[in-house]
């Protein structure tokens, strides 16, 4: 495992705007200032619009968790993001997604669903993060089974956790855990198919 390229925070060090930051977050609904929000701690003024953003897509988006965790697994997958798809799996689970869904997305593979909004959501993040687009006929089907709001709700998902998954590669975020997401030969034109 590659060593993380900056160094964990000193909070004895922060600005009176990163404390302010850090204690809102750590008060919010995530209850801890982790992994990529340590190191957008740096620019408070980041850290603070991200979290905005990333505690709607998570906790208030119009999304059940099920749908939401859903879409960031795929996310944490498409990015090969391992501290992402380690702390996202146990939610998933809390959401009620099953251990051959989990499993399946685990190796870029298409699980089988029997939820509709589920292969809806499915569907749409494998199309919008591998094909850079989405078809006509999964744009449809979205709007049918989620309305606009919740088409709109799960791209920003997708881009949020986009984010996150940049930030982690990016910086190298590890976490150690017994979660694995294993390493997959697939290029990521084949993910989901």
């Amino acid at each position: 495992m590659e060593q993380p390229r900056l160094p964990d925070l000193d909070l004895n060090n922060f600005t009176e705007k990163q404390k302010q930051v850090y204690k809102n977050i750590e008060n919010g609904p995530r209850g801890r200032v982790a992994g990529p929000l340590r190191i957008w701690m740096r620019n408070p003024e980041l850290a603070e619009n991200a979290q905005a953003l990333g505690q709607y897509a998570r906790f208030d988006s119009s999304l059940s968790p099920k749908l939401s965790e859903l879409a960031i697994l795929i996310t944490a997958r498409y990015w090969s993001a391992q501290f992402e798809w380690v702390h996202h799996v146990p939610s998933a689970r809390e959401a009620q997604i099953s251990e051959d869904i989990i499993s399946a997305i685990s190796y870029a593979k298409r699980p089988i669903f029997s939820d509709a909004s589920m292969q809806t959501v499915f569907d749409y993040c494998a199309e919008l993060h591998r094909d850079k687009e989405i078809s006509d006929d999964t744009y449809k089907s979205a709007i049918s089974k989620l309305g606009t709001a919740g088409v709109i709700d799960l791209t920003a998902i997708c881009g949020y956790y986009t984010l996150i998954s940049m930030t982690i590669k990016a910086f190298r975020i590890f976490d150690e855990s017994d979660i694995i997401l294993p390493d997959i030969s697939l290029t990521q034109s084949e993910y989901f198919l």
